[in-house]
């Protein structure tokens, strides 16, 4: 781990730029406490500012990172160009890009209850708007010494969950970003994809603790490993695609979830298997 944070901070003079969402609050602060220049959006200006006054005051007083909020709705091609314009502007080219944008919008569940307006509103704001930032980033990377995009996708995008129209736009960024890879990568620019399982945002606490009894369970009976994501742990893996640690590794699809797409749920491999039955050397034939 010590290693790792060296070998990231010998880039951390450069910049960053993503869209803020709950996980990517915690991105920019970990980014920020590596020493990067870290610029952080959201379409609305009462959302950024105090997101970025957050992340401010959680740093530790010598911290060499900065946050530097910008509003930009990352679905219009206007405000994205404007967004890189000033980070390219006001800082020293950009380096690392992390397509956070995401959400299920409107009514969005089995395919024939999806209305157009909703499913163009899905494929916007998580197929659309990464195209937009990426195809910013690009040139200015190219002219660069090359950088790191990664995508911030679900497991939805991999096996049926829900969410329809959600899931097919996070499943398109994975085409997205091995194009990317092919294209690019003899400019030395990278392109990955983190593909998040059930995570434990401080939104999914508020909703999820209302409910009777253990109200995560289920969702831990799901994951090999029994238990939630942490955004720290994103934050950490969305670190390490971004650090010269990952210099080898693009075009690729990565799951953080747990083992949630690995197999079939904990409860079956109980019955099964007898998974919670410590394995011993003795067994061994």
């Amino acid at each position: 781990m010590i290693a790792y944070e060296r070998a990231f901070s010998r880039r951390s003079d450069r910049d960053c730029n993503w869209r803020l969402s709950g996980i990517g609050k915690v991105i920019a602060r970990r980014f920020a406490t590596e020493g990067a220049t870290t610029v952080i959006c959201s379409r609305s200006a009462d959302r950024i500012e105090p997101a970025a006054d957050d992340i401010e005051h959680a740093l530790p007083d010598d911290t060499p990172g900065t946050v530097h909020p910008v509003e930009c709705d990352v679905t219009s091609a206007s405000d994205v160009r404007a967004l890189v314009d000033v980070t390219l502007t006001d800082f020293d080219g950009i380096d690392i890009l992390v397509n956070n944008a995401g959400g299920a919008q409107g009514n969005d569940g089995k395919l024939h209850t999806i209305s157009e307006d909703t499913w163009a509103d899905n494929l916007a704001l998580n197929l659309t708007g990464p195209y937009l930032c990426s195809r910013e980033v690009i040139p200015p990377m190219a002219e660069a010494d090359g950088g790191s995009i990664i995508h911030v996708s679900t497991a939805n995008a991999a096996i049926g969950i829900g969410a329809s129209a959600y899931s097919a736009a996070k499943a398109g960024l994975y085409s997205l970003s091995r194009s990317i890879a092919v294209h690019y990568g003899t400019f030395n620019i990278r392109s990955n994809v983190l593909s998040l399982g059930t995570i434990l945002t401080e939104s999914r606490r508020e909703t999820r603790e209302e409910a009777d009894g253990d109200p995560y369970q289920e969702l831990r009976d799901e994951t090999a490993l029994g238990r939630l994501g942490q955004p720290a742990e994103i934050a950490d893996a969305v670190l390490f695609l971004a650090s010269p640690c990952s210099s080898f590794i693009t075009g690729a699809n990565i799951p953080a979830d747990g083992g949630l797409t690995a197999g079939v749920s904990q409860v079956f491999h109980r019955a099964a298997n007898d998974i919670d039955e410590q394995p011993v050397r003795d067994e061994i034939p």
